[in-house]
This record gives C-alpha cells, sequence and structure tokens, in this order.
C-alpha cells in the first residue's frame, strides 16, 4: 500500500484561531489515504487541537517561539529539522513573522514552499509591528506559492499587484456548513443549558485578544443592557486580555449578565443559542467564525474594517468603528423586534464556502508539488 504523501503545516500553536480551525477543517476532509498533515508548533504547550491531528495520523514536531535573541540558534533548528526529515517536499507556512527564515531554509533544502497570509495588519505595539513587517517583506521574493484568506490579506503580505501573478491563490476558509444549519431543537437545547431561555442574547466567538476588541464589545453591551434589562452577552474563547475584560465588566456591574464560556468544541451549537453575533474587529483577514454564524443564519454586526468579501449572505450588517457604542447598541436593538433565523446553507456553498471542494483542491496541488500527478 502506498504512504500518503505528508505536508508540513507551520503555525505558533494550535489551538482554536481562525487559521488553526480553517486548517483543520481541510485536514478532515482531505483524503488522507494520499495526504497526511504533519505539524510544527512554537510552543511546548498542549494545544486544543493536538489529540485530533495525532487520531487524524499527524505528528506534532516543537520549535522554540522565536524572539531576536535566538535567531542563530532558531535557524539551527530548522536546518537541522529539515537534513533529518527529506520527507517533507512541501512546507506550507502559517507563521508570518518568520517565514522569511523557514522558507529560505525550506527552499535551500529543495522543498516547495507555501506562504499563507490570513490577517491585514500585525500584532504588538509599534517597534513589534514594524519589525514583523520589515521581516515579513521579503517573503513574496521567497514563497513558491502565495496562499490567502482574501484579497486584502493577500494585497497586505504580499503586496499590491500579488494578484497578478501566476503562484497566487485565494483560499477560502471553508466550513462544514451542514454541521452550522439552524436547528431549533438543538437552540433551545443549548438555551436551557445555559439557562438563558428568556434572554437576549448577543454572541461573539474570539481570542481575548487586541484585534478583536473586547474592551468596545462589553462597552456595546452595557449600552444594550440599558435598553434591554434581560440581555446577555456569550463570550466563547479565552486570551491573556480575559482578565482585563472581566474586571472590566465588574466595574461596569455586567459580570452576572456575561457568560465567559472559554474555549469550547461545540462552536455550531452555540451559535444556535445566539440571537445575534458582534463582531467589531480592529483588523482581520477574512475570520472562518463569520463564515460559520452566517451558516447557521444568525445575523452579524461587524465593523468595517473587515473585508466586504465576507459576505455571503444578508445577515451581515457592516457598522464604522468610529460610530460610539451607543450607536452600535441602537441598531443591535432594533433588529430585536422578532426573533427570525434564516436557512442560508445553500449560500455558503453557492458562494465557494463548503470544505468539500476546497479541501479536493488542495490535495491536487499538494499532489501535483509532490509530483504525485502531473500539472
Amino acid at each position: 500500500m502506498t504512504e500518503p504523501i505528508r505536508i508540513l503545516q507551520v503555525f505558533a500553536e494550535m489551538n482554536r484561531g481562525g487559521a488553526e480551525t480553517m486548517i483543520m477543517n481541510l485536514y478532515r476532509h482531505i483524503d488522507r489515504g494520499k495526504i497526511q498533515f504533519d505539524f510544527i508548533v512554537h510552543t511546548q504547550e498542549k494545544c486544543a487541537f493536538d489529540e485530533e491531528i495525532e487520531q487524524l495520523g499527524g505528528r506534532i514536531y516543537r520549535v522554540p517561539r522565536y524572539t531576536g535573541k535566538n535567531h542563530f540558534s532558531y535557524k539551527k533548528e530548522w536546518e537541522i529539522f529539515f537534513e533529518n526529515h527529506p520527507e517533507y517536499k512541501v512546507v506550507h507556512g502559517h507563521v508570518r513573522s518568520t517565514a522569511a527564515i523557514y522558507l529560505r531554509i525550506a527552499k535551500k533544502f529543495g522543498r516547495k514552499t507555501v506562504a499563507h497570509s490570513h490577517s491585514t495588519a500585525s500584532r504588538g505595539n509599534k517597534i513589534q509591528q514594524y519589525i514583523k513587517n520589515t521581516m515579513q517583506f521579503f517573503i513574496r521574493y521567497i514563497a513558491d506559492y502565495m496562499f490567502a484568506c482574501s484579497y486584502d490579506a493577500g494585497k497586505w503580505l504580499f503586496g499590491r499587484n500579488f494578484d497578478k501573478k501566476s503562484n497566487y491563490k485565494i483560499i477560502n476558509n471553508a466550513i462544514d456548513s451542514e454541521i452550522y444549519k439552524f436547528d431549533e431543537i438543538k437552540r433551545n437545547k443549548m438555551r436551557e443549558l445555559l439557562n438563558v431561555e428568556k434572554s437576549f442574547v448577543i454572541g461573539h466567538i474570539g481570542s481575548f485578544s487586541e484585534p478583536k476588541n473586547h474592551q468596545f464589545i462589553i462597552e456595546v453591551f452595557y449600552e444594550v443592557v440599558k435598553k434591554q434589562k434581560n440581555s446577555v452577552l456569550l463570550l466563547v474563547g479565552d486570551g491573556r486580555l480575559r482578565r482585563d475584560v472581566e474586571e472590566k465588566a465588574k466595574k461596569l456591574n455586567l459580570y452576572d449578565n456575561i457568560i465567559f464560556a472559554g474555549i469550547r468544541s461545540d462552536i455550531p451549537d452555540l451559535l444556535q443559542a445566539m440571537d445575534v453575533f458582534l463582531f467589531p474587529s480592529i483588523y482581520e483577514g477574512l475570520p472562518v467564525t463569520l463564515i460559520e454564524a452566517q451558516a447557521s443564519g444568525i445575523k452579524c454586526f461587524i465593523s468595517d474594517t473587515i473585508t466586504q468579501e465576507v459576505k455571503i449572505t444578508e445577515e451581515v450588517e457592516f457598522i464604522s468603528l468610529k460610530k460610539p457604542s451607543d450607536y452600535w447598541a441602537k441598531i443591535i436593538l432594533e433588529y430585536y423586534k422578532g426573533y427570525s433565523r434564516k436557512n442560508t446553507i445553500s449560500l455558503i456553498c453557492k458562494s465557494g464556502y463548503d470544505v468539500e471542494e476546497n479541501a479536493k483542491w488542495l490535495e491536487n496541488f499538494y499532489l501535483r508539488k509532490n509530483g504525485a500527478i502531473n500539472g
């Protein structure tokens, strides 16, 4: 029996972020008899997807997080890795900040390289952003292939005319749309479990980090509660800013109205329980969470900093971040005149966001680059 071709996926960590969720969706649906994913992560800690990766037949390798001070030892780690692992003919990089290092080394060892852009900005203070952006600039000249989750994400990382090149591809943040289809029974069951049967539930899914704008979410919710006392905010996710958000909620006497759900694996069911979805990010690539939310038929109120490409259904409302929190609250409450949910699955599939089609394309791409098929 022929062994599957092994593809190396490079991530910071395999927790439930947007890029990680996207690659796991593809991993579950790709033909693993032909293609297997292995992962290099920049953490020694166990991550949310580690167990599933191993169950699916994947391997997990670990390298130290890049700090700048460990520049030469970081390079050495990658050189040793590629020297010891000739089985990886394709390296698919999702870590932007050091891609110019590890993809260059991969090419030195004769590997095909893919750089994948999932965002439209760098995190950190101005100095950190400058350093990251400088390091990232050279990726466009190193990578053999350039993937992006949206046009804006591609332009930001690879340059204004990246879409004119023959080696680029927009990879939709595809999902298994059927599991998100609205189901009244599942909705009622989850609302009962959360004890929110009679509440107006505003939901958000995302890591507690600067781009997700949780402080503003709390401010909007504060204005909503003034007018709609039975409101509940369901926050799914975790991160280093969670404690700050909890403190703000306590100061505004909102803590008892907020469910801090943490990292969850039952995202489809949690989406069923929500009445509206709030997503005022400062910047994004193309959030897979918003594709999932639309697949569940929920009304989404999102910032106008997010690419228009994310709008698949009519259930998406763009609002400027320049507008104050009470304006956002007013728009949200205008929607709360009667609960209505639509089946949007056909729209998701027609728009190219169903995972089956995307997994097949990626499978054939990897096979071609390994010489397993022509083209």
